[in-house]
């Protein structure tokens, strides 16, 4: 038996075919959703919109700090565990929920497998890259995405054993979920846009919008490349964001905020951008699978496959920057190679698995 446990949306988005996987061909399986970031009652529409069954198990610990959320975490996977004895359990990503999922079952002597392993931004101010470093370090079978993920495995005197390439569960996550967002939804008319002629931002990480200055420059960047390019400024805000807005007393004029979207409604929204501005990691994956320019408002990335391929340019947050960087890949051919795969992971990971 096999225990999936997944905390966060952008996890169950990751997780989500292998779960498919997992149902459609009967494998001995179960779902654990820790609920680190949002509400049972929230989730469970998600899953429903994702066509995805409904977890068996659900510890809705919410939000508190990081030591907080993760012993709580911790605590209730333990239970579970005793209780279902998995061979195995696997865990995507970064998020506290992976690191107490691999710090739990590996003290039950469960194996662990680790999807997406292998990453780093080589920041350890990032929480992310201390669970994602710790993880790796603990599993038994570290699912890397690419040759570059493998490298920095083995770099770390990671027994070469234990890695497995097998591309990111995101672009079967993309392909799966673009079929489903075309049947259930239709953003764009719903907001009055054309194809490939507004610009989607987003921004979230605390790094940038907790400090005025930084938040402040990325507002500043944007109403650069709205009059440089004449294109809406398509910004689904993120509550945190708003808020720090609100309380820096930031100017917004000119940029069309929307609240936060589903997934396959934002889904659309990427697939049908001019170019996407965004500090969100995942979202350099997606849009660099999607065929849509990027630029990411950060200094590093933990996925410099993007910036190989040049789907993906750096830019931090200096406001002239960004509109140069902006400019930069609109100049590109937006025909690169795909560098994560071929949407076949969640097969592959599972056949390792069993």
């Amino acid at each position: 038996m096999i225990g999936i446990i997944l905390g966060t949306r952008p996890e169950i988005i990751k997780m989500s075919p292998i779960i498919r996987y997992c149902e459609k061909n009967n494998i001995d399986h179960f779902v654990l959703h820790t609920g680190q970031h949002y509400s049972y009652e929230m989730d469970k529409i998600f899953f429903d919109m994702l066509n995805l069954p409904q977890p068996l198990y659900n510890l809705d610990v919410g939000s508190g700090t990081h030591a907080a959320q993760t012993g709580k975490i911790m605590e209730g996977i333990e239970n579970i565990l005793l209780e279902e004895k998995p061979e195995m359990i696997i865990v995507q990503g970064d998020t506290n929920t992976v690191l107490a999922g691999s710090l739990t079952a590996s003290k039950l002597n469960i194996k662990v497998g680790h999807v997406e392993a292998g990453l780093r931004s080589f920041d350890r101010t990032m929480p992310e890259e201390i669970n994602r470093v710790v993880s790796d370090h603990i599993a038994d079978y570290l699912f890397a995405p690419t040759e570059i993920s493998k490298k920095q495995l083995l770099k770390e005197n990671i027994d070469a054993n234990k890695v497995f390439v097998t591309g990111n569960t995101i672009v079967d996550a993309v392909q799966q979920n673009l079929k489903i967002a075309s049947k259930k939804t239709n953003v764009l008319d719903g907001f009055g846009l054309s194809p490939k002629n507004y610009v989607l931002v987003t921004s979230h990480r605390a790094e940038n919008v907790d400090s005025k200055n930084r938040l402040a420059n990325i507002l500043s960047g944007l109403k650069l490349v709205k009059e440089e390019f004449s294109v809406p400024i398509v910004f689904p805000i993120h509550p945190r964001t708003e808020k720090m807005i609100q309380k820096f007393g930031l100017s917004m004029e000119g940029i069309n905020t929307i609240k936060p979207q589903g997934f396959l409604e934002f889904l659309q929204l990427e697939a049908n951008a001019k170019i996407v501005l965004t500090d969100s990691g995942g979202i350099q994956e997606e849009t660099c699978i999607l065929g849509v320019p990027c630029v990411t408002l950060r200094e590093n990335t933990e996925r410099p496959e993007t910036l190989n391929v040049k789907s993906n340019v750096l830019a931090g947050v200096d406001s002239s920057e960004i509109l140069r960087c902006t400019t930069e890949m609109l100049s590109r051919n937006s025909n690169w190679e795909n560098p994560y795969g071929d949407g076949k992971a969640a097969e592959k990971i599972v056949s390792i698995c069993t």
